[in-house]
């Protein structure tokens, strides 16, 4: 038996991108605490994608792919899930690429 999460409707692997973001951690609802984001992916290669995207951004670091839902001590880290519903943009290839190059 693995630790890795599972759809439950298809039992296949989800997958995780996660990453810091340097602009909001520190304050705001991140006040005192690293703000992470958490991007759930369907396929590894959706994940690939979401991870693409994030290093397309200069606010973002510590972007990593995991098989395991990851978790985050709530005092240190200020962590939001987000999903394709909510955040479409993220899961389209390179479209923050240009819009964060000089």
């Amino acid at each position: 038996m693995t630790n890795q999460t599972t759809n439950q409707t298809t039992n296949k692997v989800k997958y995780w991108v996660t990453m810091t973001d340097k602009f909001t951690s520190y304050w705001g609802k991140s006040e005192r605490k690293i703000n992470k984001l958490v991007f759930e992916c369907e396929t590894l290669e959706e994940a690939f994608i979401v991870e693409q995207n994030a290093i397309n951004r200069t606010d973002q670091k510590n972007i990593n792919i995991c098989a395991n839902k990851p978790y985050y001590n709530k005092n240190q880290y200020y962590t939001q899930i987000k999903n394709k519903i909510e955040y479409p943009s993220w899961y389209e290839k390179d479209y923050f690429k240009n819009r964060y190059s000089e």
